[in-house]
């Protein structure tokens, strides 16, 4: 700041570093036409003046806004205590990987239909536009049909809409992954949790995934798909409860995502079924409330690092993201649950 407590321009750095105005502003938008003294001693002038670039003078000489705006998609009774974490942790990573590219985020959650608003690159509040959060809202989803055509600046993650630009997690390498471990552990008869054939067809993936390998090793499964309730807890607790009065035998479990693996977890235990060593289990998408179970949960956990950096290079057409699928790699996570003696 200068003595009189306004802030620093400018044209004080210029006269400070004894350039021109016009040297200051091509250092500050990366010009490779200064040489590395000029650069320098502007840089220094700019420092001791405390001298901060005007990024929107910047932005509207270049006709970029340098934001992305996230949608993150929710349920429209849910708080944002109810919000899945996977959201939050995903979101975290495509903020990151906004940032390492000098892009600012503008984060937006939106549950109820008169929330819903997706114009962000067409009045010009953002360069590009990622939609990620639950499945469990179809009018949403809906509304977000015509934003993430191709050719729009806007992806999504995940499977929601056909022929949508979009990231997902590698699904069906995830569910052999699943299969391939409970059959290590001697596991004969699994079985699936899960809805399947729906708008979250990201469960399909992973159950094709699952019963493909089972079929290599020699073994097969059957799915539990039918669920009324929509809480995902919820519908891992009526799984459990529909195998038990089925009277289907089952030594493991493959539950779609984590929340359905819980809510599973939870029901087994109240009726005194031993977990590993009677049932295994394997949730699906690595949320941090796996570790903190008991017995701690085996999950397969997708590299949300390598998604958001995917997302944000193909929303911003850069090359890196046109080479092979957009599939975010999975791990297996091994833990108690299938940890037989």
């Amino acid at each position: 700041m200068s003595e009189q407590g306004f802030r620093s321009t400018a044209w004080d750095v210029a006269e400070k570093a004894g350039v021109s105005q016009s040297t200051v502003s091509r250092v500050f938008t990366g010009s490779t036409r200064i040489s590395e003294a000029t650069r320098d001693r502007v840089l220094a002038a700019a420092k001791e003046l405390d001298y901060l670039p005007d990024k929107r003078a910047s932005r509207l000489r270049s006709g970029q806004t340098g934001i992305i705006a996230v949608v993150v998609i929710i349920r429209a009774e849910d708080s944002a205590r109810e919000v899945n974490p996977f959201a939050y942790a995903l979101l975290g990573s495509v903020c990151r990987a906004a940032s390492e590219r000098g892009y600012e985020t503008l984060v937006s959650f939106q549950g109820s239909e008169d929330q819903l608003y997706g114009r962000y690159v067409e009045q010009r509040d953002a360069d590009a536009m990622v939609v990620i959060g639950t499945t469990q809202n179809p009018a949403a989803w809906e509304y977000y049909k015509s934003q993430l055509e191709p050719g729009r600046n806007a992806i999504c993650w995940g499977l929601p809409i056909d022929d949508a630009p979009s990231v997902r997690s590698d699904n069906h390498a995830g569910g052999r992954l699943a299969a391939e471990h409970l059959w290590s552990k001697g596991y004969r008869k699994p079985v699936f949790l899960g809805p399947i054939a729906t708008a979250q067809r990201q469960f399909q993936e992973r159950y094709d995934g699952f019963t493909e390998a089972l079929g290599e090793l020699g073994g097969s499964t059957f799915a539990v798909p039918e669920v009324k309730e929509s809480n995902r807890i919820a519908q891992g607790r009526e799984a459990i409860k529909s195998l038990h009065e089925s009277g289907k035998k089952y030594d493991s479990i493959f539950a779609a995502c984590d929340f359905i693996a819980l809510g599973a977890l939870e029901a087994l235990q109240e009726l005194g079924v031993n977990i590993p060593d009677d049932v295994g289990i394997v949730g699906y998408d690595g949320i941090d409330a796996t570790a903190h179970v008991r017995p701690q949960l085996t999950t397969i956990k997708p590299d949300l690092e390598t998604a958001g950096k995917l997302m944000v290079a193909q929303v911003l057409g850069e090359d890196e993201a046109s080479d092979g699928p957009a599939l975010a790699p999975v791990d297996l996570i091994e833990r108690a649950s299938t940890q037989r003696d």
